[in-house]
């Protein structure tokens, strides 16, 4: 088990290199002066090359990169050009409120996902499954600025349950968290009917069943314990487009989270702050998709880590 993490680990390093490599480019590719963008288009230009040489910009594109990855290296993750702030203390700030937005969407994928689903499959052709299948669908269609919307309406102006803006409470990510977490329920319920419909067509659960064992034995106990594996890989995927992509319900419900913090670090050309966020985002889905996949051996003995 050991070999095999550090193993994981060891495979990280060129990936993140890669990775960087890309984000590094793709980022000075895109028109506009970052400099510009911070002290306005009215300042004299003998200014602008002046912050621009202070900040490395007018060096080559090898020597930044070489000097961002000595930093890197040092646990430092740069100055944000933008705010001039460290890149680590404003990632700081957000990070934890993207990771609970994360968290409970993907909480909410499990629970309610994985029930549908098993009700999908057990009741297979039927009306639970038509019904359920339909309600998947359009959890998966609806956009999520839309359902934000929706439920502002209806918690917020109506209802008055929970707020849209202030102070991060418990109360406010309520809505937020199931705005995030209604697609992925609807992915995940489709993929646990797949994978517990395919169980339940083994000869093993036939048997099962002619030996008079009850129904949600069966179901619970055999049929959803081999199933678990392609609803465990559906779920560390989901994890991964869960932080990625919040950065549309942080904008509509003005959370400071990272992933509004990339988009306002890419629209001001904010270098250090984009690569720093897509590094630690790449690392937190790394690890995530580490532990599904150790977590696999405990769902399935037959798994074995070299």
């Amino acid at each position: 088990m050991l070999k095999y993490v550090l193993k994981r680990i060891l495979e990280l390093i060129p990936m993140l290199l890669i990775l960087s490599i890309i984000v590094f480019l793709m980022v000075r590719m895109i028109p506009g002066d970052p400099v510009k963008n911070m002290l306005g288009i009215e300042v004299p230009q003998e200014m602008v090359e002046a912050e621009r040489e202070r900040l490395g910009l007018n060096d080559p594109y090898p020597v930044q990169y070489l000097r961002f990855l000595n930093e890197l290296l040092h646990g430092d993750l740069g100055e944000s050009i933008a705010t001039g702030n460290p890149v680590a203390e404003e990632l700081g700030d957000r990070y934890p409120n993207t990771l609970i937005l994360a968290v409970g969407g993907i909480l909410i994928a499990s629970v309610l996902g994985v029930l549908f689903g098993i009700i999908a499959a057990v009741n297979h052709n039927k009306f639970w499954d038509n019904f359920i299948m339909a309600l998947s669908m359009l959890a998966v269609s609806t956009p999520s600025f839309f359902l934000a919307l929706i439920l502002m309406l209806i918690f917020t102006l109506y209802l008055g349950w929970f707020p849209s803006v202030g102070a991060i409470t418990p109360e406010r990510m309520v809505m937020p968290i199931i705005t995030l977490g209604t697609q992925a329920v609807g992915f995940i319920a489709r993929t646990t009917r797949s994978s517990m419909l395919d169980v339940l067509s083994q000869d093993y659960i036939r048997t099962s069943r002619s030996r008079g064992i009850p129904a949600r034995v069966i179901t619970y106990s055999h049929a959803l314990k081999n199933a678990l594996i392609p609803i465990l890989t559906a779920l560390g995927l989901r994890f991964g487009s869960l932080l990625a992509g919040s950065a549309l319900v942080e904008t509509v419900f003005s959370i400071k989270g990272v992933g509004r913090f990339v988009v306002d670090s890419v629209t001001k050309r904010d270098y250090p702050a984009v690569q720093g966020c897509i590094l630690v985002l790449a690392v937190t889905f790394v690890v995530v998709n580490t532990a599904v996949d150790l977590i696999y051996a405990a769902v399935d003995p037959r798994i074995k880590y070299e």
